[in-house]
């Protein structure tokens, strides 16, 4: 099957496609079954194929087949039967959004602060997700499930882009995205002081605090995960540092952990800043300002910004006065 490698559809002949029914004929030989279908149906992860086959949605010379396995010897006509998706319980919600793009395959929404992203243990309703559901309850979905692809998240108090998947094409290839670290995010922090250089490069592992498991720690690369970060000057003030961010890795917590590991934590952050805010300011000032991505299908990156929110820029405007 070496020819094959280098032309995935070289060796086989796609007969019939709707909604719900796949139809194949094989006419290589020795190869797996579950191999065979993601090169064929390059949407769907492996583990989601081999779901199907499990489940006996697929059919090899009109049999069921039994597993991933399976070796194929030539010949064949495969059948692969796609199920609608199922509920996983969450709740479509009646939830405004401010989008700033979308298309048949994803949204990219301009988040609040205060929302947090996916539903969890005293979260169940007023999410992202719930709100994408309901905003757009006939999606595709992912994986099997009437659920939207949440590929990066937001902390719940920090506000700005977010980009969400509508179908596992779109989820598979946003997460390919961020894995390569082809996408390039840009955030701005207003911090307690200033860092030590106008410019710099952070790079400190982040692992979970061994005092407080809820909190994220700047730890030995042995005992978290690489965490890299530069950042620049934007304005200066008196006693604050306006500082443009962007993360190379995406580690829980990183940019205000960042911050503090540089001795300027952000302002009114209660978890890693000083316990008592130095500006009147509700949330810790930290916002997700523009996003630059290569959307499925297309070649070029795209670039899509949000403005500071008028709680952020009310506090900047003070300061400049």
């Amino acid at each position: 099957m070496k020819a094959r490698a280098a032309n995935p559809l070289s060796s086989l002949e796609k007969l019939r496609v709707s909604d719900r029914i796949e139809k194949f004929h094989y006419k290589g030989a020795g190869e797996r079954l579950d191999k065979f279908l993601v090169d064929c149906m390059p949407e769907f992860s492996r583990a989601r194929l081999q779901g199907l086959i499990t489940d006996g949605f697929v059919e090899v010379a009109g049999r069921a087949a039994k597993k991933g396995g399976q070796m194929l010897s030539g010949g064949e006509d495969l059948v692969v039967r796609i199920p609608p998706t199922h509920s996983v319980g969450l709740i479509a919600e009646d939830i405004p959004l401010d989008i700033v793009f979308e298309n048949d395959e994803l949204i990219v929404v301009n988040k609040p602060a205060g929302m947090v992203v996916h539903p969890a243990v005293g979260h169940d309703s007023g999410t992202l997700v719930n709100a994408v559901l309901g905003y757009e309850p006939d999606m595709e979905g992912i994986g099997g499930e009437e659920r939207p692809g949440v590929v990066h998240r937001l902390d719940k108090d920090t506000s700005g882009l977010i980009v969400v998947a509508k179908n596992e094409r779109a989820h598979r290839w946003l997460q390919d995205q961020f894995r390569l670290r082809k996408v390039e995010k840009t955030y701005l922090a207003l911090v307690d002081g200033k860092p030590p250089t106008p410019t710099g490069r952070v790079e400190a592992p982040i692992g979970r605090d061994p005092q407080q498991r809820k909190k994220m720690a700047i730890t030995t690369l042995a005992k978290g995960r690489e965490a890299v970060s530069e950042y620049k000057t934007l304005e200066s003030f008196p006693r604050h540092t306006l500082l443009e961010f962007h993360p190379h890795t995406g580690r829980t917590h990183q940019i205000r952990l960042h911050c503090a590991f540089l001795g300027c934590p952000i302002v009114a952050d209660p978890i890693y800043g000083h316990k008592k805010a130095s500006l009147d300011l509700k949330r810790h000032f930290l916002h997700a300002f523009r996003l630059k991505i290569i959307l499925p299908g297309e070649k070029q990156p795209r670039t899509f910004e949000a403005e500071l929110p008028d709680d952020l820029s009310l506090v900047l405007e003070k300061l400049r006065k």
